[in-house]
């Protein structure tokens, strides 16, 4: 896909992964809509890349379904759509100091994580699927975002690892479902990248993941991703697949 000139949506997009990616994508010319809560973070950076920023629950889906209309009213219908929107909430699911997990955490994660996403890709696949095709009749492409936790979770991430297991896992049929009208469908699992939500933990635990990681030893850059999701949008024949982008760290 040719990215000038088209609508991305991204959820999530005001900090972290979501912003660097809409970093990226409006350099390469495409018209960007930030779907976020956080509009201290989205509205200027909408404004940095001649964007817009819409207030967004992704848990709710009067709120999410209003914020996709309002974004094609203002940049037209979208060809990319990328579901960076998350949270993870590390506790054990149970333990003697604190307790079993409370089940409105659990919950939540599953609303946002899980629910969100695939709520997101019903709402953005509705407003490609009628768009006049490109070349091989594609018509556009969704990305969701998972995490190497869904493959190899640590201690303290049991809802978080299920919640992202389960965006990997419906990867295959999304692009099963959407094939016939054009629209690939592909998830990326992240490592360690450094993010807002990444410095919150304590160093000494992150440090010592990031020396396991086999190479690059280092934090990933979200730019990185930005890249990544520039790459998938522009090949094709990346259709139905979870990239794990981590360094080899397993």
């Amino acid at each position: 896909m040719k990215l000038e000139g088209v609508a991305a949506f991204l959820t999530g997009g005001a900090s972290g992964l979501g912003a660097a990616s809409a970093r990226v994508l409006a350099e390469a010319g495409a018209k960007v809509a930030l779907l976020d809560r956080d509009m201290a973070l989205a509205e200027p950076l909408a404004k940095e890349l001649g964007g817009v920023a819409i207030e967004c629950d992704v848990a709710n889906h009067e709120s999410l379904s209003a914020a996709v209309e309002q974004a094609c009213q203002a940049i037209g219908p979208p060809r990319i759509a990328i579901n960076f929107a998350g949270i993870d909430v590390s506790r054990k699911i149970t333990s003697r100091s604190q307790g079993a997990h409370p089940i409105e955490s659990l919950q939540r994660q599953i609303d946002i994580n899980v629910i969100g996403t695939l709520d997101g890709c019903a709402l953005f696949a509705e407003r490609m699927m009628d768009l006049e095709p490109f070349e091989d009749g594609e018509r556009g492409v969704l990305i969701n975002i998972a995490s190497g936790a869904a493959f190899n979770g640590p201690p303290g991430q049991s809802a978080y690892a299920a919640s992202k297991r389960a965006v990997a896992g419906a990867t295959l049929p999304l692009a099963r479902d959407l094939a016939p009208y054009g629209i690939r469908v592909m998830t990326i699992a992240p490592g360690f990248f450094k993010t807002p939500l990444a410095e919150t933990v304590d160093a000494k635990h992150t440090d010592k993941l990031i020396s396991m990681v086999p190479f690059p030893k280092r934090w990933g850059d979200p730019r990185e991703i930005g890249e990544l999701v520039k790459h998938i949008c522009q090949n094709r024949m990346l259709n139905g697949e979870t990239i794990q982008i981590d360094g080899a760290m397993r």
